[in-house]
């Protein structure tokens, strides 16, 4: 038998889940690095007065062999990361090709953290935080500051802070699952039951933790200031990159390509990968109808300009080759979903099971309104005030080389290349699709009463299966223990 998967084996914290154990380096020590650390320390300054490349391309070629540990190296790659994306967009058209410079350590970096030569979720998340008091817990947001931001801007920090909070305060949900895995291996239901109605209890406060962008986050601003920034080169033609970038290693000319790589995404977040394949959703090329369901009609792939392959699966390629690991070998061992089929006649475990699918679906569906209010009613609005034309002549994701029509939402790329609004539906869609019981399909289906709002203010994973269980709520199925939080025991 397979074992499960320790995750200190794979750089994955008990406490803190995909984020380091410990605080991310906030400078280089060595001074053979300080041009680089000048260069952050002095970043907004020299976007602003677009002398960012200027310096950059000054720069001398910077051997990371000084770099002496992993800390060390994931600095060098948040630090190349930003002067990447700051060199590319920073300018009044982006710029195709990346110096030696900067190319040539950040090749180097990627190679040895197995990461692409892109601004990844990595480098903007997970290894860009600090807390404000050492001695106390990072899973709130009242302890946490970003190291580095393009824009020095309040909202852009935080932007990534949500995402850094959310990681954290999944962290007990990771061994608590696998605790699930092998307790369904031994036929405990009793500790199934328990460990999956902690996780939707947890779900219950990631996703109103993710509401909480709205507080110091303003659309105008992410749209125009910070979101340009976070773009990769993948499917960027209308934004001024039509083949790529190029990442000049000082060989000849001629044998150098264009590279595509998609950009930060929150598809590249491992916990929400974990939180799929530990309950068992399953997601599809994007337009791709579920097998046997001949009542979806599938959408054309080629209208959307949708991958051929699963981009959820593609953004593993996007994540710290140790992590990816990890959600490999999880994948192997999870049963979760095959358990509770095969028990569907316990009442509390189904119910527990089911409890979990509809939380991550509500957390997907808080997200599909933060991408309506800062992406798609911001684009409408620029192609109502013919932005691209009237209030600058930049090119980038803000401003569109061609009109946005009444097909906004089906055109729209996300960061990481991919259409956005189809993608999101979809993948919310699908979180519902293994639910057991009868009902709580109809509930999480695309056109349920949960998405039509059947349950107003019904937040929490209590709320939502006493609705779903009826009259007979869960009270002597679902027990809190009233000294942990709100959150179940287990």
């Amino acid at each position: 038998m397979i074992p499960v998967p320790n995750p200190l084996d794979y750089d994955v914290s008990l406490e803190n889940a995909f984020l380091p154990s410990t605080p991310p380096l906030e400078c280089l020590p060595d001074p053979y690095y300080e041009q680089w650390e000048h260069v952050m320390t002095n970043l907004q300054g020299l976007i602003l007065s677009k002398r960012l490349r200027e310096v950059v391309d000054h720069l001398p070629v910077l051997s990371t062999d000084r770099l002496t540990d992993i800390v060390q190296w994931r600095r060098a790659y948040s630090i190349l990361a930003f002067i990447t994306h700051g060199y590319i967009w920073g300018g009044l058209k982006p710029a195709d090709r990346i110096p030696p410079s900067i190319s040539i350590p950040f090749l180097a970096t990627c190679k040895r953290l197995e990461l692409p030569p892109v601004a990844t979720y990595a480098g903007l998340v997970l290894w860009n935080w600090k807390p404000i008091f050492a001695n106390e817990p990072v899973d709130t947001l009242a302890n946490l500051d970003t190291i580095e931001t393009f824009t020095g801007s309040l909202d852009e920090k935080w932007f990534y802070l949500i995402s850094i909070a959310i990681e954290s305060r999944g962290a007990p949900i990771i061994p608590m699952m696998l605790r699930a895995i092998k307790a369904a291996r031994e036929g405990d239901r009793d500790m199934v039951i328990r460990c999956l109605q902690s996780f939707a209890e947890r779900l219950s406060e990631l996703k109103d933790m993710l509401a909480q962008m709205y507080d110091n986050c303003d659309p105008h601003v992410f749209y125009y200031r910070i979101r340009p920034f976070l773009a990769g080169s993948k499917n960027m033609a209308e934004a001024g990159l039509p083949q790529g970038v190029i990442f000049d290693n000082g060989g000849a000319i001629n044998r150098q390509r264009y590279v595509q790589f998609s950009g930060g995404s929150n598809a590249q977040s491992s916990i929400i990968q974990f939180f799929d394949i530990v309950l068992g959703v399953e997601h599809r090329s994007t337009g791709e109808a579920k097998p046997g369901n001949q009542s979806s009609p599938q959408i054309s792939k080629s209208k959307y300009s949708a991958p051929s392959t699963n981009f959820i699966h593609e953004m593993r390629k996007y994540m710290p080759g140790q992590h990816a690991r990890f959600l490999c070998d999880v994948d192997r061992v999870a049963n979760i979903r095959t358990f509770v089929e095969e028990n569907s006649s316990d009442r509390g475990l189904t119910l527990a099971y089911d409890a979990c699918l509809a939380m991550l679906r509500s957390f997907r569906d808080t997200h599909i309104q933060i991408v309506s209010r800062y992406i798609i009613v911001k684009s409408r609005e620029a192609a109502s005030a013919k932005v691209q034309e009237t209030a600058s002549k930049k090119v980038d994701l803000a401003h569109r080389s061609k009109p946005v029509d009444e097909n906004i939402k089906k055109d729209l790329k996300g960061t990481g290349g991919t259409a956005l609004i189809p993608f999101l539906r979809q993948a919310r869609d699908e979180t519902g699709e293994p639910a057991v019981d009868e009902w709580t399909r109809r509930l999480l289906s695309k056109k349920g009463v949960l998405e039509k709002g059947a349950i107003p203010g019904e937040t929490s994973a209590r709320k939502v299966l006493d609705r779903i269980d009826g009259q007979n709520g869960l009270e002597k199925l679902w027990q809190a223990d009233s000294n942990s939080g709100g959150l179940c025991t287990f």
